[in-house]
């Protein structure tokens, strides 16, 4: 669990529940912070915001609504299938209260011919009485990864790569966002591997970071991939959490993660990483391998150094750093010497910009607005 940014220890779902007294007011406290500075605050909800037998401890979806009174919209995945027992379902069961500020529905990720839904727009607002926001067609969007749903939900085109990169999926994979500049990269193409026969069709391979490094260290063993993985021949990446299990030793001596002391890692690095309560969160830029580098760091392990290389190994704390157009070349130039590059910090801003234009050509913003201020 994290609460304004610090890790507070892992809990399950009941510790989780039996906690909502003390959660609320740091939600509470967050949400009128953030109404002291800006005019308008958009709470985004996560899963269903009609969990009857949950209501009473629901953070993400019905306690901001219910609290200050927000106006509501609805986004329905007709990707999903359901759609119309969704929104029908989702409205009807929201208490009184939060169904009277209700502005509308927008449908998203429609995929085909628009004027086919037509019908289905007449029947949530003619039968449902529900106002229709907007019909939303389905558009590539490859920025924003936010969890492991993400790394299913991605487009790439790969007619022109020249480089094969396979990124171990680990169970508590976590840092989503370092895979973006790959995903869009034409010279590339990426792979999100679980099984040891995937390593050998890639030319570089990527260690993530991890939110349970020593169970995911003894996931990769019982898969068997500790022979490649510690073998000079493999090119890899490790960031953050991979880069931890590639020292000699993990050491756990205050049992942050697991009941043993010591741990062996897969010993392409010199040294141990040593694990430690308190958590490094910060970020800077950073002289990664002779270049200076943005990003940021989040890791309970400390070791001499924040980046360190060995023969076709390259290992860091750093997150982000292939949104650095330099770090990329510098590595993947390395691997095949035809790699050209881009700029993602460009290709970034047109993305948003463009994604944004093509939500405000299908959503009645107008609409949304006036309600805000009605």
């Amino acid at each position: 669990m994290i609460i304004n940014g610090k890790s507070v220890g892992d809990t399950d779902v009941w510790e989780y529940y039996r906690n909502m007294k003390k959660l609320k007011p740091i939600v509470k406290s967050a949400f009128l912070s953030l109404q002291k500075e800006f005019e308008c605050i958009v709470a985004e909800g996560a899963g269903s915001p009609v969990e009857l037998n949950l209501m009473n401890k629901d953070l993400s979806n019905i306690y901001i609504a219910d609290e200050f009174n927000t106006k509501i919209v609805l986004v329905a995945d007709i990707q999903r299938g359901g759609v119309f027992a969704s929104i029908y379902g989702v409205y009807n069961l929201l208490p009184n209260k939060l169904r009277k500020n209700v502005i509308g529905v927008v449908i998203n990720k429609f995929q085909g011919d628009m004027s086919l839904f037509d019908e289905g727009v007449k029947i949530i607002e003619n039968e449902f009485k529900i106002p229709v926001l907007g019909v939303v067609p389905f558009k590539p969007f490859n920025l924003g990864f936010e969890d492991s749903a993400s790394l299913m939900n991605y487009t790439q085109d790969t007619g022109n790569a020249i480089i094969t990169v396979g990124v171990i999926k680990l169970p508590h994979i976590s840092n989503f966002t370092d895979f973006e500049p790959l995903v869009v990269d034409d010279e590339i193409e990426l792979r999100f591997i679980t099984s040891v026969s995937e390593m050998s069709s890639c030319d570089l391979i990527i260690l993530p970071g991890s939110k349970r490094v020593i169970d995911d260290l003894a996931w990769l063993r019982e898969r068997g991939f500790e022979k490649k993985l510690s073998s000079k021949k493999t090119h890899i990446v490790a960031i953050c959490g991979g880069y931890e299990m590639m020292f000699e030793k993990i050491l756990d001596e205050e049992a942050i993660e697991s009941k043993f002391k010591e741990i062996d890692g897969f010993g392409r690095l010199k040294g141990a990483v040593t694990f430690t309560k308190d958590k490094i969160v910060k970020k800077g830029s950073y002289n990664i391998f002779g270049l200076m580098v943005d990003g940021y760091e989040i890791h309970n392990g400390i070791t001499k150094k924040r980046c360190k290389s060995a023969k076709n190994l390259y290992g860091t704390f750093i997150h982000g750093l292939f949104d650095n157009d330099s770090m990329r070349a510098y590595i993947f130039k390395e691997i095949n010497p035809d790699y050209q590059g881009y700029n993602f910090k460009e290709y970034k801003k047109n993305a948003i910009a463009g994604f944004a234009d093509h939500i405000d050509k299908n959503i009645n913003m107008p609409l949304i607005i006036d309600a805000l201020y009605d």
